[in-house]
């Protein structure tokens, strides 16, 4: 057995078929001065156990590449509509997920 198949909520098929989707990302960095949000979406552009999903954005975040954790559970089916970004005022239309995370800073 190898350690991707001992990645809890991992498969393979399920990660595949994410590939092309669009992603709406919210993104809440919990620092001592306070918290900061940030809004992206864009396509997964791959989907690997070892290293996750590789986010290739649109829009505001053109040109960058973001990479999120491989945790098939931090991805919802988005209600069909549309969402604005708060952090750039951008209208995604029916979005395939939702993807929520809270970074925390290391511990000391």
């Amino acid at each position: 057995m190898s350690f991707e198949d001992d990645r809890p909520g991992w498969d393979d098929g399920v990660a595949d078929a994410m590939i092309g989707a669009v992603v709406l990302i919210g993104l809440t960095w919990r620092r001592p001065e306070g918290e900061e949000q940030t809004q992206l979406y864009g396509v997964i552009q791959t989907a690997d156990p070892e290293n996750g999903f590789e986010i290739i954005p649109s829009g505001a975040h053109e040109g960058e590449t973001y990479w999120l954790p491989p945790d098939l559970s931090s991805f919802q089916p988005a209600p069909r509509g549309e969402y604005r970004l708060r952090s750039t005022g951008e209208i995604v239309v029916d979005p395939d997920y939702i993807s929520q995370w809270t970074i925390d800073p290391p511990a000391h």
